[in-house]
């Protein structure tokens, strides 16, 4: 939820500086760095199973909190889902996976 969170107070923050509908491509590579770092650092998981149901997780948890906090709190006008959601929908159930496959290699070796 942390990093969801962070992405949401970023989102706000730069809502006033930024068009709306360049919000989500402004965010999303400060996101994608901070998750690898807590992919590689924090989490030290020894299976790659754990990082598919992190992956199953972390999708769930986005979809719904930006349902419930971003979609029914501030009804955007043009709408919520664009390209850049469903970028950010692929990427948190992509990276979890890659980072878990890649320590799943290395632990082979």
């Amino acid at each position: 939820m942390g990093l969801w969170l962070v992405g949401y107070i970023l989102g706000i923050i730069l809502f006033a500086v930024v068009p709306v509908s360049m919000v989500g491509w402004v965010i999303m590579p400060v996101g994608v760095l901070i998750t690898l770092w807590v992919l590689i650092k924090k989490v030290g998981a020894e299976t790659f199973r754990y990082y598919v149901r992190l992956a199953v997780v972390w999708v769930l948890m986005a979809v719904i909190l930006d349902y419930v906090f971003l979609v029914l709190v501030f009804k955007p006008a043009d709408g919520y889902y664009k390209l850049d959601v469903y970028l950010y929908y692929l990427l948190t159930a992509i990276l979890p996976l890659a980072v878990g496959w890649q320590k799943s290699l290395k632990r082979q070796k």
